[in-house]
């Protein structure tokens, strides 16, 4: 997935006719203004979603991939049944480090309200994502990559409807990522450069 935070829409559109036509955006306002640009684009919303831009994303997005909550879910899953336009695809966001400064599902918590989250009609549960801790070589990340893949095969064991995905990896780690599963690796600055100010986490 080419992440496209900040990247204008015209780098977008060539990349899109390089055949780059999956894109991840993490907020649903930038997203907003670049979609009706990009004709053949699929998007993806990898960012923090708030409770009043849901609404916005199910029309915009088709997958959010940080679900962090039940509640959220459940927010979703009743926004696709009033728009009516089929399943939203999601993957439920994970905190496998038990990181304080991260969103996301604690292990324990998923696999108590996985059960309800497979029941939400309107919903696909895709698989899981991650978002890994800041750390100093590609190798120190594998440990994430390796806890978010060994959930994901123990939560499928007891869950049909959870699928295979795992969306994992960014520019400075996706090559270990792949080798312990990704499914998705969110890929910007490898991609397009550094963005304008840097950012303490790039991907």
């Amino acid at each position: 997935m080419a992440v496209s935070k900040t990247v204008e829409a015209a780098r977008l559109g060539a990349a899109v006719q390089a055949g780059l036509t999956l894109l991840g955006e993490n907020r649903v306002q930038e997203a907003e203004s670049k979609a009706p640009l990009l004709p053949g684009a699929r998007w993806h919303l990898i960012g923090p979603l708030q409770s009043n831009k849901a609404k916005r994303a199910v029309e915009l997005f088709d997958v959010v991939e940080s679900v962090e909550s039940i509640d959220l879910a459940r927010r979703l899953d009743r926004l696709v049944g009033e728009a009516g336009r089929g399943s939203l695809g999601v993957y439920l966001q994970v905190n496998v480090d038990l990181d304080p400064a991260k969103a996301g599902f604690l292990p324990s918590t998923l696999e108590t309200e996985l059960p309800a989250l497979a029941g939400l009609p309107n919903l696909r549960l895709l698989g899981l994502m991650t978002v890994g801790r800041l750390v100093g070589t590609p190798a120190e990340a594998r440990a994430t990559f390796v806890r978010l893949r060994e959930l994901s095969v123990g939560l499928r064991g007891r869950a049909a409807e959870l699928g295979r995905g795992l969306s994992m990896g960014m520019s400075d780690d996706y090559p270990v990522a792949v080798e312990e599963g990704a499914t998705v690796i969110r890929v910007g600055r490898a991609l397009f450069g550094g963005r304008p100010g840097g950012v303490a986490r790039p991907v």
